[in-house]
């Protein structure tokens, strides 16, 4: 039976007031990225379950406050999702 593939990401809570958070995520460094979801704050974490074994995925979070500006985007994170 195939393992189940997901990624699960977490981030610190920014600093200033945000009404939600956006997850991106590309396959090359430093973009392009697509955009996953938007969570509502406080949540933190997000489980990517859309990732595919043997590929490499890049991941950035943007925070976006009560007048709908988004932050830049945070330090990009990359995982690589193993071959089954």
């Amino acid at each position: 039976q195939p393992i189940p593939l997901a990624r699960t990401l977490s981030w610190n809570p920014s600093l200033s007031a945000v009404v939600s958070y956006n997850v991106y995520r590309g396959t090359q460094s430093g973009g392009s990225y697509q955009k996953l979801n938007s969570l509502p704050a406080p949540t933190t974490t997000y489980t990517d379950n859309s990732v595919l074994a043997g590929q490499t995925y890049f991941y950035v979070v943007t925070a976006v406050d009560s007048r709908n500006v988004e932050s830049v985007h945070s330090n990009e994170v990359s995982t690589t999702i193993a071959s089954q």
